[in-house]
C-alpha cells in the first residue's frame, strides 16, 4: 500500500486555489481517419490531411477565445484499413478507439487528446460522441467525430463540441438558462445539443462556467505546457502564436496582437527586451530562479517554478499514481484525488456520501442499465463481480432529492433487507446527457475500491500496477515520485535523487523558491553578523575614550585634594572669598598661614530665609566682628559670606579603574579606580 506523503502539505502546496483561467492551456491533439473517410475524400492521403489541418484551424479559433490553444501535434490517415473496429453502433466504436488509443498510439505518440474523424453514418441522430471530465486521462481522453459536411466547418463544430465535454462542458438546455450572444438564426453557440446551418462558433455562458469548475477540480492537469514547436503540423509560419525556429516572439497576426515586448509583422523582440511570453517573464525581462509560476491545484499535484533562463513555466507535474491521497482516503491518479464520496458529492449535490458496500455488490451485479460495469465489446451492460462492484454504477446516500447533474437524470432507489432487520436504501442515478455522452454515473478510474486497491478499466485492481513503489525507491527516503518519473525532493535535498544538499523540486518543475530564498536568507546573516560588528566595534571605542576622560577628571580631583589640609590642630577655619573684584569692592587680602578650603567644589548656599538670630553671648563683639544681614564682617574688609563647614564628598557614581589607588599624605586610600 502506498505510503502518505505527509511532508508534501507543508512544503509544496499552496494555501489557495490555482486561478487556472488567466493561465494559457495547450491541448496537444492528434486527428485520425479512419478508411471510409479515406475513402470518402478520394482516397487522396494529402487531401484528407489537408482537410483534417482546417478543421483543427477551426477549433483552435473557438478555443482561443477561452484562453485556450489547440495545437495539432500529429495526423494519422489509414489508407490499408481501420486499426480498431468502426461500425454505426457510437459506442461501441468510442469504446474500441479509446482503447487503440490508450494501447498502440499513446505509447507511440504522447499527446493530450486523440479525435477520430470517421466517414461512417452512425445510428440515430448521433454525430458525435466523447466521455465527459475525461481530458487527460490514459483511458477516456477522446471522441469520435462524424464527418457530416461537405463544409470543414461542419466537422470542426462537432469536434469542438466533443472536445468541449472531455472538458466537462454540458449541453445547453433551455432549463440552464444559458447566455449566448449569438442568436439561434445566427448559428447559437457550440455546446447545443443539435446544430444545423449556419454551424456555431462560439461558447455560451454555460460552457464557460462548466470549464471553470472542472478546471478547478482539476481536469486538464496536462494542458499547463506548450508544445514543441518541432512537432507542430503545418509548418513555420509567423503569426501562428507559436515561437518557431528563427523566431524571436509570435503574438499572432498584427492586428490581434498587444504584446508590448513583441513586433507582430517580423516576430522578432522589440528593443530592450528579453522576452515577451510567458509566465517566468515580466515587463519584458525574465524572473529570477525559483520564482513560483505554477501553484499545486489539490493534494496530487506539484508546484512548478521559473527556471531563470526560460520565459516558460516548466510543464505541468503532479504524483506519480498511485500515492496515496494526503487530504482523504484514496490515491492520486492523473493529478486528482478520486474518491466515491466526491463523485456522490457531484452527482447529488453537498450531504451526499456513498452508501455501504452491500449496495454496490446487489445492484452492480444485475448487469442492466441501472446496475452494471459498463458494456463489453458485443455493446451489452456488463455483469460486476462481487470483487469488482465498487468500479460499477455509483451507490450513494442522501443529499439532493433528485440528480443534480444533468437536466434528465434519474433516480434509481433500491431497498436492501438485512439480516438482522431493517433495510437499507441505495441511490443510484442514470443520467442521460445525450447521445454523445457515456453514463457519468459510473464510478470513475482511479478510485479506491479497498485497501490497496483502485479501479482501472472496471475492474478491482491492486495499486501495486502502477509501480509508485519502484519510482519512490530511488528518492532516498527524502521525495517523491513524479508522473515523470523523477524524484520531487524536499526542501533542502537536490534532484535527481534527493541525495545531496540543494534546493528542492524535480528536474522537471524546476527549482523551488527556496533557492532564491536561501540565498537572500544567507546575504541577509552576513548584512546582520557584520553590521553588529562594527557596532560592537564603535561601542568599544566609544567606551575606551570615555575612560580616558573619565581617567583624566578623576586625576585632576586628586591632585586638588592633595593641595588640601585636613584636620590640622588649632587652626581656625576660614573662608576664602570667592567675590571677584570690582570697581566698587576691592578683594580681601588673603591672610596668611591659614588653610583654605576652596568653595569651586561646593556650590554656593541660598542666603538665608529668615534674619539671623542676635548674638547671645557677644561672641562677634569680643572677636571683632559684627554680623549683619549680609554675614560675617571682619574688621578691614567687605562682609564675607557665612562659613560653610566641611562635608564629606559622596563615593563617584561612574565606577573607576581598579588597581589605582591613590593615598593622601597620611597614607589613607582615597579612591580606588576599576577598570571594564
Amino acid at each position: 500500500m502506498a505510503g502518505r506523503p505527509v511532508w508534501i502539505t507543508s512544503m509544496f502546496l499552496p494555501q489557495h486555489k490555482r486561478h487556472a483561467q488567466k493561465t494559457t492551456k495547450y491541448v496537444e491533439l492528434i486527428i485520425v481517419a479512419d478508411n471510409r473517410e479515406f475513402q470518402k475524400q478520394g482516397k487522396d492521403v494529402d487531401k484528407v490531411k489537408q482537410r483534417l489541418a482546417e478543421i483543427a484551424n477551426y477549433v483552435d479559433k473557438f478555443y482561443r477565445a477561452l484562453n485556450i490553444r489547440v495545437a495539432l501535434v500529429g495526423l494519422e490517415v489509414w489508407s490499408d484499413s481501420d486499426k480498431c473496429p468502426v461500425t454505426q453502433d457510437p459506442f461501441t466504436t468510442l469504446h474500441e478507439f479509446l482503447d487503440w488509443r490508450k494501447v498502440k498510439l499513446l505509447p507511440q505518440k504522447p499527446h493530450d487528446n486523440a479525435q477520430l474523424i470517421s466517414g461512417v453514418y452512425f445510428q440515430g441522430t448521433t454525430i458525435g460522441m466523447a466521455p465527459i471530465m475525461s481530458m487527460c486521462t490514459v483511458e477516456q481522453s477522446g471522441g469520435i467525430v462524424m464527418d457530416h459536411s461537405e463544409n470543414p466547418l461542419g466537422a470542426a463544430v462537432t469536434l469542438a463540441h466533443e472536445l468541449g465535454h472531455n472538458f466537462g462542458m454540458n449541453h445547453d438546455t433551455p432549463e440552464r438558462g444559458c447566455g449566448c450572444r449569438m442568436t439561434v438564426d445566427r448559428g447559437g453557440c457550440i455546446m447545443t445539443p443539435s446544430t444545423g446551418y449556419p454551424f456555431p462558433t462560439v461558447f455560451s455562458t454555460c460552457s464557460k462556467k462548466d470549464l471553470a469548475a472542472s478546471l478547478e477540480k482539476g481536469v486538464g492537469m496536462c494542458l499547463y505546457n506548450m508544445p514543441e514547436v518541432k512537432v507542430l503540423y503545418g509548418g513555420q509560419k509567423c503569426g501562428n502564436g507559436y515561437v518557431e525556429e528563427g523566431e524571436e516572439c509570435d503574438c499572432g497576426e498584427p492586428e490581434e496582437c498587444m504584446n508590448p515586448c513583441c513586433n507582430a509583422t517580423t516576430c522578432t523582440l522589440k528593443g530592450g527586451a528579453v522576452c515577451a511570453h510567458g509566465q517566468c517573464c515580466e515587463d519584458c525581462k525574465l524572473k529570477v530562479a525559483g520564482t513560483l509560476c505554477r501553484e499545486s491545484s489539490n493534494s496530487c499535484d506539484l508546484p512548478e517554478f521559473c527556471t531563470g533562463a526560460n520565459p516558460h513555466c516548466p510543464a505541468n507535474v503532479y504524483l506519480h499514481d498511485g500515492h496515496a491521497c494526503h487530504t482523504v482516503e484514496g490515491y492520486c491518479y492523473n493529478g486528482i484525488c478520486q474518491t466515491h464520496e466526491q463523485q456522490c458529492i457531484t452527482l447529488w449535490g453537498p450531504g451526499a456520501k456513498p452508501a455501504p458496500g452491500i449496495c454496490f455488490e446487489r445492484v452492480n451485479s444485475a448487469g442492466d442499465p441501472y446496475g452494471n460495469c459498463g458494456k463489453d465489446s458485443k455493446g451489452s451492460f456488463a455483469k460486476c463481480d462481487a470483487r469488482d462492484a465498487k468500479c460499477g454504477k455509483i451507490q450513494c446516500q442522501g443529499g439532493a432529492n433528485r440528480p443534480v447533474i444533468g437536466t434528465n437524470a434519474v433516480s434509481i432507489e433500491t431497498n436492501i433487507p438485512l439480516q438482522e432487520g431493517g433495510r437499507i436504501l441505495c441511490r443510484g442515478t442514470h443520467v442521460y446527457l445525450g447521445d454523445d455522452m457515456p453514463d457519468p454515473g459510473l464510478v470513475l478510474a482511479g478510485t479506491k475500491c479497498g485497501n490497496g486497491m483502485v479501479c482501472l478499466n472496471r475492474q478491482c485492481q491492486n495499486v501495486s500496477v502502477f509501480d509508485v513503489h519502484e519510482c519512490s525507491g530511488k528518492c532516498s527516503g527524502r521525495g517523491v515520485c513524479n508522473n515523470k518519473n523523477n524524484c520531487h525532493c524536499e526542501a533542502h535535498w537536490a534532484p535527481p535523487f534527493c541525495e545531496k544538499s540543494g534546493f528542492g523540486g524535480s528536474i522537471d518543475s524546476g527549482p523551488m523558491r527556496l533557492a532564491a530564498d536561501s540565498m537572500v536568507i544567507t546575504v541577509a546573516i552576513l548584512v546582520a553578523l557584520v553590521s553588529l560588528l562594527v557596532a560592537t566595534l564603535i561601542v568599544f571605542l566609544k567606551r575606551k575614550s570615555l575612560l580616558r576622560l573619565l581617567f583624566t577628571n578623576k586625576k585632576s580631583t586628586l591632585e586638588k585634594l592633595r593641595s588640601v589640609e585636613v584636620n590640622r590642630p588649632n587652626s581656625p577655619i576660614r573662608t576664602q572669598s570667592m567675590y571677584r573684584p570690582t570697581p566698587q569692592r576691592k578683594a580681601p587680602p588673603k591672610p596668611s598661614g591659614a588653610i583654605f578650603l576652596s568653595l569651586q567644589d561646593f556650590e554656593k548656599p541660598s542666603p538665608p530665609q529668615k534674619p539671623l538670630p542676635a548674638d547671645p553671648l557677644g561672641r562677634s563683639s569680643r572677636m571683632g566682628h559684627s554680623v549683619t544681614a549680609g554675614g560675617v564682617r571682619i574688621p578691614g574688609t567687605g562682609p564675607l559670606p557665612i562659613p560653610i563647614p566641611t562635608v564629606p564628598r559622596p563615593p563617584p557614581t561612574i565606577p573607576l579603574p581598579s588597581r589605582s589607588v591613590v593615598h593622601d599624605r597620611n597614607h589613607r586610600s582615597l579612591f580606588t579606580f576599576s577598570f571594564f
